[in-house]
């Protein structure tokens, strides 16, 4: 038994969907989630600052004494998940690598629709994870940046946010997808708007539930199951506190935002910033 807990961060609140599908399925880990809230989103900066930040987050969260990292950051886990594997000694999770393989798995026709960020969009990291897995599929890519937008302003259902998801839809469901990767943290909270938007017989895949199953398939194999018996520990911190961040959290997370904490002072988490 490993009682230590499983560290997660991203640059901002959109990693609490995946740490709500920790929390749900591993009720027994403990959680250390840190939002870099003062330097996200790590979007529109360059590979190399991505990959510095990402370094910073995972010491910080090392020092918590976390047995596994998840990079919840769509940016993040496109540019630096490598660098993390090869300077870390200990098992590095990402969601474009657990997207990748929900979308490929999931597919009947071939015809894979992508969803995400302009920024993840234009890096086109999911397109080459799933061109990895299998060649042959054909992969439809759609940014949809109003949905950050709706899933923080809580404007997940209703007809403007049906509306807004059907337009930008359309094209994926011309192309007769399949299966739809969610590729941005913050979409599964318009789950069901998305669903209505492309038609029941699409197939939604989440990063957040392979990351999950990853994650189970890693602490059996490693033997770093929590002890059942032990209450769990789950700290939250973030690098800045924006307005509205606890109504935002508890949304995201889908329950109480306890034990937040502002980590602003840590040298290791504002170095290149200022």
């Amino acid at each position: 038994m490993d009682d230590r807990p499983i560290g997660v961060f991203d640059s901002g609140v959109g990693g609490l969907t995946v740490v709500k599908q920790v929390l749900d399925n591993l009720p027994n880990e403990g959680i250390v989630y840190f939002g870099d809230t003062a330097r996200g989103p790590y979007g529109p900066k360059s590979p190399r600052v991505v990959t510095q930040f990402a370094v910073e987050n995972a010491r910080f969260l090392l020092s918590k004494k976390v047995k596994i990292i998840v990079v919840a950051c769509n940016t993040a886990s496109a540019v630096a998940l490598n660098p993390l594997r090869e300077r870390f000694d200990l098992p590095v999770v990402g969601v474009v690598e657990a997207g990748a393989r929900a979308a490929v798995a999931r597919t009947r026709n071939g015809k894979v629709g992508v969803i995400g960020t302009i920024g993840t969009i234009t890096s086109q990291a999911y397109r080459r994870a799933i061109s990895a897995l299998n060649p042959s599929l054909q992969i439809y890519a759609q940014a949809c940046p109003l949905f950050v937008s709706l899933a923080e302003e809580g404007w997940t259902d209703g007809k403007a946010a049906l509306l807004i998801a059907k337009e930008y839809l359309k094209p994926l469901r011309k192309q007769g997808i399949d299966t739809l990767l969610l590729g941005c943290t913050h979409y599964p909270l318009l789950r069901k708007t998305i669903q209505m938007a492309v038609g029941e017989k699409v197939v939604l895949a989440d990063c957040g539930e392979e990351v999950v199953r990853e994650i189970r398939s890693l602490l059996s194999e490693r033997q770093l199951q929590a002890n059942a018996t032990t209450e769990p520990d789950r700290e939250f911190f973030l690098s800045d506190v924006p307005h509205r961040f606890q109504e935002t959290g508890e949304r995201f997370l889908g329950r109480p935002l306890g034990n937040l904490r502002l980590k602003r002072t840590e040298p290791r988490l504002v170095r290149g910033l200022w």
